[in-house]
This record gives C-alpha cells, sequence and structure tokens, in this order.
C-alpha cells in the first residue's frame, strides 16, 4: 500500500492506495516542520491521520509538504517511520517538488504553487535544478494568498477601495482596522489570516479596483519568479487554491507579463498519484 501526501500550510490531503489498487483520499490538518514542533506533527498523525488506515498495512510513504527544507526532512521520515514502523521505504520532500512532480510528471517544465504561500521552480522531470527564491509574505511570496490579502487590506484602509466594501468586509469579519493590526501583529499564523480573505475578494472581483489588486499580485509574480528562469516560451503550470479560483486573473496577468500557462490544478495529488503508481 502507498501513501502519499501534499501538506500545505492550511491542510494536509492524504492518497491511500489499497491493496486492490483503489484510491481513498482523506485530509487533515497542515503539517509544517518550520513552524510547527515534533510534538504538535506527532499528535496530527496520531489523532488525525492513523484512525483512518491500518498503519501496518502502509509499505511506501512519499510525504511533500510546506517548510520541508533539506535540513527538516529528517524530522518528517523520522515521525512517519515511528507511525508506520512497517513502512520499507519513507521519503519526505518540499512542497515544491511535490507540485513539480504532479504538474509535469517526468517531463521538463516550469512548475510553481500559489496557496496560502507562493514558490517556482525550474524541474528536469525528476528534480528541482533551478528556484527563485519565495522568501516568505513579507519579502516576497508575490502571487500567494498571504500576499493578496496583505495588498486587499492595504488598499481597504488606504482608502483605495470603497466605503461600501470595506463596511461589508468589516460586517462579515467581525473585525475593525484595530483587529486586523492585532492578528497581523501578535498572533501566529499570520499569512493564514491574510490568505483567508481570499473568498471575500473572489466574490468581489466585480469591483475594478478589487480585481486589479488580484492581477497585479500576479504580475509581480511572473515578473519577479518566473522571468528569471529566461524561458518565456516554456508554459508555467500552478496548483494551488489561488491559481485555481483566480485563473482568470492569472491568465490576464501571464499574458500582460508575455508568458502563458500550462497547467492550472487546485491540488497536485492526482499527478503525485500517476507519478509514483507502481
Amino acid at each position: 500500500m502507498i501513501l502519499i501526501a501534499d501538506s500545505g500550510s492550511t491542510k494536509t490531503d492524504w492518497a491511500l492506495q489499497s491493496a486492490s489498487g483503489s484510491w481513498e483520499r482523506f485530509h487533515t490538518q497542515g503539517i509544517n516542520p518550520f513552524h510547527q514542533d515534533r510534538a504538535v506533527i506527532a499528535g496530527i498523525l496520531r489523532q488525525e491521520l492513523l484512525p483512518k488506515l491500518n498503519p501496518d498495512e502502509v509499505s511506501y510513504v512519499y510525504f511533500y509538504g510546506s517548510g520541508v527544507r533539506p535540513e527538516l526532512e529528517s524530522v518528517i521520515t523520522t515521525l512517519l517511520q515511528e507511525a508506520f514502523p512497517q513502512a520499507g521505504q519513507v521519503e519526505a520532500h518540499s512542497d515544491l517538488l511535490g507540485a513539480a512532480r504532479g504538474l509535469c510528471g517526468h517531463n521538463y517544465g516550469i512548475a510553481s504553487i500559489l496557496g496560502t504561500g507562493a514558490n517556482s521552480c525550474l524541474y528536469s522531470g525528476k528534480a528541482i535544478i533551478q528556484n527563485t527564491p519565495a522568501l516568505g509574505y513579507i519579502l516576497g511570496d508575490e502571487g500567494s494568498g498571504g500576499v493578496l490579502g496583505k495588498h486587499f487590506l492595504h488598499e481597504l484602509y488606504k482608502g483605495v477601495l470603497s466605503d461600501n466594501i470595506r463596511k461589508e468586509f468589516e460586517r462579515e469579519y467581525g473585525l475593525n482596522m484595530a483587529d486586523i493590526i492585532q492578528r497581523v501583529y501578535r498572533e501566529p499564523m499570520p499569512n493564514r489570516f491574510l490568505a483567508s480573505l481570499a473568498p471575500f475578494i473572489h466574490r468581489h472581483l466585480s469591483d475594478e479596483a478589487v480585481k486589479q489588486i488580484v492581477v497585479n499580485n500576479f504580475r509581480d509574480f511572473f515578473r519577479y519568479n518566473i522571468r528569471p528562469y529566461g524561458l518565456t516560451a516554456m508554459p508555467v503550470s500552478c496548483v494551488g487554491s489561488i491559481a485555481w479560483h483566480f485563473r482568470d486573473q492569472l491568465a490576464e496577468a501571464a499574458e500582460a507579463e508575455g508568458f502563458r500557462l500550462g497547467k492550472i490544478l487546485q491540488s497536485p495529488i492526482e499527478g503525485l498519484i500517476e507519478y509514483h503508481n507502481l
């Protein structure tokens, strides 16, 4: 049996192959070794994942996740080996490699993640061969939900957006400017909070100023993250909730910056199933 995971900052998508070859899918909260310690991750595996399957029947585990830097791969592999003691092979890789394998399979290409965070790479068909540093939502992460939410709030409280949108936003979220400052500067995971504003932004795309925030966020993504690869003729494939739900604005931004889109997927899990299927 094969267990595959694609983990973002918010949730983890799991796919389990049974002995008959069919695949079962389920979810847990996000697992990120950069933001969570071993005890927290072990608790998620124990309380949310293991009750959904028989750990003794899992032979292969392939985990792709945000925050799985090379120096933190061993943290995830150790915890997964403890959770699945009968597994003969356990691997942990970055969510970016998972996106590339899910989008491009065994083919050369440009792959990117546009979700709560953002990242991109040039992919050989097996491994990442070039990466523009994402730098996180404060210094970078152009195109991400976190940066989208940041720019939205900036325009909202600097008076660029209408008072009607501001009042509707504050009524729906039960927040005022002081509450938002608290959430962003004094509470944990502010990038998740900022990205959580994306559904409201999506519902107001008919407002030209709101739409322009989205398009400009994506234009920055192409300008600062994709252009350095020097391959304007190569399609750019994207995975993630922001890419999926704002794909029309993503296409508009790509065209404006001289790029074209390839695959757009909400999750790489189906592509990862195909990549790892024995």
